[in-house]
């Protein structure tokens, strides 16, 4: 949580021993992720300084405004790490349990889980790196999966991540050849945690499923 100078702490996560991800390999992810609240933490305070006042200096306003875009980056860098690591775990399930709040949601969203699994997975192994969330929208329940590129670039407005996976070359190339990609992806399946997932989820995934039938 920030305060009025823009103080974000770094969370920590216990995650040594998953499948497939190593733990070099998450300790040079957590540095860079502790690098994210930093620099967001440096850029708060900087465009606070900048509009304090109430205007920003039309000779400031350059600097001011690649500031505010920085922060975009950098702000949504740290959320979307805080995502992912918080719906890993050890051994976890590789699936999601059948009846369970989101399975029922992917089945109503898309007729069944494994077309679902098949979607998110899909958008992993596309060309380039990014990131790839399956949100759910609020006003109706239902999932999308999504392709977000840079962080900042692809959200949804008012969606809300339930499942953050890291497609950036940092979150496997230390496990994987770049063309191993869904080795990664299979690793990131086999350490989800499914009970975290879940609890993202903000509306009655029963009443989906009733709706859809």
């Amino acid at each position: 949580m920030h305060n009025h100078n823009g103080s974000y702490g770094i969370k920590h996560f216990n995650l040594s021993g998953l499948q497939g991800i190593s733990n070099r390999t998450l300790e040079m992810h957590f540095k860079l992720y502790e690098g994210y609240v930093k620099e967001t933490n440096r850029l708060l305070e900087r465009v606070w300084q900048c509009s304090k006042e109430g205007r920003v200096d039309p000779t400031e306003m350059e600097v001011y405004s690649e500031l505010t875009r920085r922060l975009g980056f950098e702000y949504n860098g740290m959320v979307l790490h805080e995502r992912y690591f918080g719906n890993l775990k050890r051994i976890g399930s590789g699936d999601a349990y059948r009846g369970s709040p989101f399975h029922q949601a992917a089945e109503a969203s898309f007729e069944r889980y494994e077309i679902w699994k098949a979607d998110f997975a899909n958008k992993g192994r596309m060309r380039g790196v990014g990131w790839v969330i399956c949100y759910q929208d609020p006003s109706s329940g239902r999932l999308t999966n999504h392709w977000i590129s840079l962080h900042e670039i692809g959200n949804v407005a008012g969606f809300e991540p339930v499942l953050v996976m890291d497609v950036w070359e940092h979150a496997y190339l230390l496990d994987y050849k770049p063309s191993e990609r869904a080795k990664y992806i299979d690793a990131f399946f086999a350490n989800v945690d499914w009970d975290a997932v879940d609890r993202r989820l903000k509306t009655n995934p029963a009443a989906l499923h009733a709706a859809a039938v």
